[in-house]
């Protein structure tokens, strides 16, 4: 297949960029497949997380109600983060190496169903310590969830649109957070015991999207890329544990370690303590924090949308794939240092539309990080994307206690609310200073987004 002068003209961009993408394989499974079906199960993904952010969400929505009733201080509440943050870290590592092992396919139905019936579960919890162990089991079966979309993006997606496609992926989190508090108000009845009704309604029913999976997709369309997709000097067999250590051990991975602690410090930091922040340091009723919570996660699903749709839309535009990621990606980080403006404005709209820019831009966040760890490896996409989670969590997890127990002695919000904005600025100097420069090969892309294999020899 002979190479147009536009692609010689891309291949020149490429050339000459400061950044430089690691050669990546393009999505080939479900050959037989539209571009409209790779699309729609993108929004499928985005549907299953939805389904494992309102079954996430409702704790630290109903934060107060619960400490009120089991007599929980904010060290004991960070303590149920604590642990379904280490769960969350030990089942990313356990369903990335089954991920590699053995699919998607059957996988991804089986995690979603432990989430929810872990959620239902909690509603009927009567103590302090059964409520942690369903806490802790959320966080394990929850962790299945992100390294089985993003394994299946990886096999269906070309590498130009799976910013979008991890966009919309993540984007997810936003929206179930959009809809948990809603759905909150309507299921919640006063009275002790009265936040019960939420959890075990929003867990049972998020078993439906199972139906939905079993019915859009087969497990042939989830079949690995040929080895012509894949250079065989770059990587080992899936089984191959020195091939996953020499991952492991790059730069490449240093620096998006770096980068997913970083981003999501800033995340989680609003995505647990937000309701609290807006009702104990600000004064709002709790009415007026579950509505503002909504349009909060509705920027941030707007930017992680948006992130995704620029990152491609600069792509096509002559920038290089991993250019134009990165150039989204600084401009999200921007928006999230007005986390110290924040951190010194009174309750008015001014607050709250400072909070509005750092819901944008810190789900938009993401979209680069994603598409990263998808190009570092095919074949341990899997158990990187799952190390990669486990250290987040590890790191994430622990904070929570410690700014609960900040919290019970100083009684403010805004030191840590200040500084906790620049942490995704830290991880864009990361990758800047880490990630290879130079020459990137350059393939092309087909019209319906795929690669054309010639090209890749």
């Amino acid at each position: 297949m002979s190479t147009t002068g536009d692609d010689l003209k891309g291949t020149d961009r490429e050339a000459s960029d400061f950044f430089r993408a690691p050669d990546a394989p393009l999505g080939v499974s479900g050959a037989d497949r539209s571009a409209t079906w790779r699309w729609y199960i993108c929004v499928l993904l985005l549907l299953g997380t939805v389904v494992n952010y309102m079954d996430r969400q409702t704790v630290s929505t109903l934060s107060i109600e619960i400490q009120a009733e089991f007599h929980l201080n904010n060290l004991q509440y960070g303590n149920v983060e604590l642990g379904f943050g280490l769960a969350f870290a030990a089942g990313s590592l356990l369903f990335g190496w089954m991920v590699d092992r053995m699919g998607v396919f059957w996988l991804y139905p089986v995690v979603l169903v432990g989430w929810s019936a872990m959620g239902f579960l909690t509603g009927l919890s009567r103590t302090y310590e059964e409520l942690l162990i369903l806490r802790i089991l959320l966080g394990l079966f929850e962790a299945g969830h992100f390294p089985c979309g993003l394994k299946t993006i990886q096999l269906l997606m070309a590498p130009r649109d799976r910013a979008l496609g991890n966009s919309l992926l993540q984007s997810g989190t936003a929206l179930g957070a959009v809809l948990a508090p809603q759905a909150i108000k309507l299921l919640l009845t006063e009275g002790q015991g009265g936040w019960r009704w939420p959890f075990m309604i929003i867990g049972a029913g998020g078993t439906s999207w199972v139906v939905l999976w079993l019915v859009s997709i087969r497990p042939r369309d989830l079949r690995a890329p040929s080895a012509v997709n894949s250079p065989k000097s770059e990587e080992p067999e899936a089984g191959d544990a020195r091939g996953f250590l020499t991952h492991v051990f790059s730069a490449r991975f240093l620096a998006l370690a770096i980068m997913v602690v970083c981003i999501n410090l800033n995340w989680h930091l609003f995505r647990v303590w937000l309701p609290k922040f807006l009702r104990e340091a600000r004064g709002y009723g709790r009415d007026e924090m579950l509505n503002f919570t909504t349009f909060y996660y509705m920027a941030a699903d707007i930017g992680g949308i948006a992130a995704g749709f620029l990152s491609g839309w600069l792509a096509r535009r002559g920038l290089s794939v991993f250019s134009s990621r990165m150039w989204v990606f600084a401009g999200c980080c921007a928006l999230t240092t007005l986390t110290t403006a924040a951190a010194f404005l009174p309750r008015g709209p001014l607050l709250l539309g400072a909070l509005l820019l750092v819901a944008f831009g810190g789900l938009g966040s993401y979209a680069a990080y994603y598409s990263l760890t998808q190009d570092l490896s095919h074949k341990h996409q899997g158990k990187i994307s799952g190390a990669l989670a486990t250290i987040t969590w590890l790191v994430t997890a622990a904070f929570h206690p410690l700014f609960g127990d900040y919290l019970d002695k100083t009684k403010r919000y805004d030191l840590v609310v200040g500084v906790m904005g620049w942490m995704p600025m830290i991880a864009l100097v990361a990758v800047l200073l880490l990630w290879p420069r130079g020459r990137a090969r350059s393939s092309r892309i087909t019209e319906d987004g795929l690669a054309a294999p010639a090209d890749l020899e």
